[in-house]
């Protein structure tokens, strides 16, 4: 074994365990601190004050006030006692089921109809707001707070009021009322649409004889730390666009490294709240009006993650009535859903809502083509296929100078050795000499390498597609790919399912174990492409494009089941498209040599 060997096998066994020891010390530990967190009572929130320096905002008006760090937490409900403890009306749309709580007229009871947590349709369905008690208490709230100095008996979280009865649907809204006794009485009209949009009016009539000045806000809580999927390719938490500061997006962990765990911008037109891989509640101010919108977390073993909006104050006259309106939004985050929110009510940015990311400009347009292909064909997963015919015909020109490119460099290897041997201790000749070659042939060294670098964006872009869309979710394909956007469900390692165990539940290496038979035909399909073409003569190189395949094939046994046929359909295309090109050009295709050659080696050993 050549040192040059050694090394690449040393460096591969390295990776190996660095990754292996960070999942062990790290990876691991960490997720099973979430885990407990989240099992833990969660505490109440208190409001943000008008006039309050920034770093002390986060907490939400009229709730009560935290527990002190050494008291000893309530225990936890179930999540029906929790719902039974309160007076509630009923939720029932054609996406949503639940109940909003007459006790602090909190939304926080909401499931969404048209989702179930497997590809089952008898699973349950999504759960996505909870009451406080339960252990993943997850609400939104509306309500006011005084001008800095004032007390007045304004409605909070322990406020019972009075609904005029009925069901809150898309076509008979609610009306609640609280009178304080003092003078002040509030009317709130709930409505809600058929998608996933509640409207929150309130009106305060003022017959206290002096003028009244209210702040408006709203919030969304969330107690205990959520799981999330730890990719870095997606952001779950807290996000929210506020005035033209753009997208925010702080994660749960970020938000604590802020001074007094707070983070707070002012604008005109937005919104803010928390958003999960498919699902999102976030609150919405009125978008023609200033202001002041605060992430925050407080709490020691059990954090509160809270989103809020101040609005700007509501000058109220004696017997005269104030009005303000505000909008929840609590539901799947539908493309097409959220862009006609964003142009019927005028919310600015809401699309964003959706994580698209850097290549928003290729993700987002790469979805609206694969949405008007399913449309045609129904089915996400032909759709793929279509789309990377399609995009393989658009870079075909491209691709045929590359390949001819690289047909040009095999034809001058003889030349290129003869200088190795003319020139054997001096490299910076070579190199010369080599350039020379080049501009005589008219070779583009790098020219072979430009299909590589084009599909890279295309291959994150529809990766994005794939992970962050809820369209993609459950799509099924044929035969075992049922979700699209799942890994492949079987399973090599324990022969596709003969052998009763999940290899992947192995303690430290399970993570590595995700390989189906769509990531194996993809690494076959990437050998095949790799062995096109004359191996490098370098040793260490012609290692690395050896083993590059049983990488990928690891890599991509865990990614999104609609990536790997993407990527393995792409390469089926790219070997088609390179020997068409070659067999033009009168070139020979290196496959069989190679092939050949890798066998006979190996017999010879």
């Amino acid at each position: 074994m050549t040192q040059d060997n050694k090394n690449l096998y040393l460096a591969i066994a390295l990776s190996i365990l660095v990754i292996i020891g960070w999942n062990y010390f790290y990876g691991a530990p960490q997720l099973q601190q979430a885990r407990q967190t989240q099992a833990e009572m969660q505490q109440p929130n208190k409001p943000p004050q008008p006039g309050t320096p920034a770093a002390t905002q986060g907490q939400i008006p009229g709730s009560a006030a935290p527990q002190p760090a050494n008291e000893a937490p309530a225990p936890l409900e179930s999540r029906t006692a929790a719902l039974a403890a309160t007076p509630r009306v009923r939720l029932d749309t054609a996406s949503l089921s639940g109940s909003i709580n007459l006790k602090g007229a909190r939304i926080d009871d909401v499931w969404l109809k048209a989702y179930h947590e497997t590809t089952n349709p008898h699973s349950p369905n999504i759960e996505l707001l909870a009451p406080t008690g339960a252990s993943n208490a997850y609400y939104a709230e509306a309500g006011f707070v005084p001008k800095p100095g004032e007390t007045l008996p304004l409605p909070g979280p322990d406020t019972l009021w009075q609904s005029d009865g009925g069901t809150l649907t898309a076509a008979t809204p609610i009306t609640l009322t609280y009178n304080d006794g003092h003078g002040l009485i509030f009317h709130r009209k709930i409505s809600v649409d058929n998608r996933y949009m509640f409207t929150i009016s309130d009106e305060v009539e003022n017959k206290t004889g002096a003028a009244v000045t209210l702040y408006p806000y709203a919030l969304v809580s969330r107690h205990g730390t959520p799981p999330t999927s730890g990719y870095s390719v997606l952001h779950e938490g807290m996000i929210g666009v506020i005035g033209d500061s753009g997208v925010q997006e702080p994660t749960y962990a970020s938000i604590e490294k802020e001074p007094k765990a707070t983070k707070q911008l002012n604008g005109t037109g937005g919104w803010l709240g928390f958003t999960d891989k498919y699902w999102a509640a976030v609150v919405i101010p009125d978008q023609h009006k200033s202001f002041d919108g605060t992430f925050s977390a407080r709490g020691t073993a059990t954090k509160i993650y809270q989103a809020d909006f101040l609005a700007a104050p509501l000058n109220i006259a004696p017997g005269k009535t104030g009005a303000v309106t505000s909008r929840v939004f609590a539901g799947a985050k539908q493309t097409g859903v959220l862009d006609q929110y964003e142009a019927d009510l005028g919310i600015k940015k809401f699309d964003l809502l959706i994580d698209w990311g850097w290549f928003y400009f290729i993700t987002k347009p790469m979805f609206r083509l694969l949405d008007i292909i399913y449309k045609f064909t129904g089915n996400f997963g032909v759709a793929i296929l279509l789309v990377t015919v399609l995009i393989k015909g658009a870079f075909f020109p491209l691709a045929n100078r590359s390949y001819l490119s690289m047909a040009k460099m095999k034809a001058v290897q003889p030349q290129i050795a003869a200088l190795k041997e003319r020139y054997p201790d001096d490299k910076v000749k070579q190199q010369q000499e080599q350039m020379e070659l080049f501009k005589r042939e008219k070779i583009n060294p790098i020219a072979g390498c430009l299909p590589m670098l084009i599909q890279v964006p295309v291959f994150f872009s529809l990766y994005k597609v794939l992970f962050i869309t809820i369209e993609m979710r459950h799509a099924p394909f044929f035969g075992w790919i049922k979700d699209l956007s799942a890994p492949d469900p079987t399973n090599v390692f324990n022969l596709f399912g003969l052998l009763p165990y999940d290899p992947t539940a192995l303690p430290i290496v399970g993570h590595f174990l995700a390989i189906g038979i769509w990531p194996l035909i993809m690494g076959f399909s990437m050998f095949i492409q790799m062995k096109m073409n004359p191996e490098p003569p370098d040793p260490v190189q012609k290692q690395m494009f050896t083993w590059m395949p049983v990488i990928f094939t690891f890599m991509l046994g865990t990614f999104p089941s609609g990536l790997v046929i993407y990527w393995t359909w792409n390469n089926i295309l790219s070997v088609s498209q390179q020997a068409l090109i070659m067999h033009r050009a009168g070139v020979k295709i290196e496959l069989w040599d190679n092939l050949t050659n890798l066998f006979r080696k190996k017999a010879t050993t």
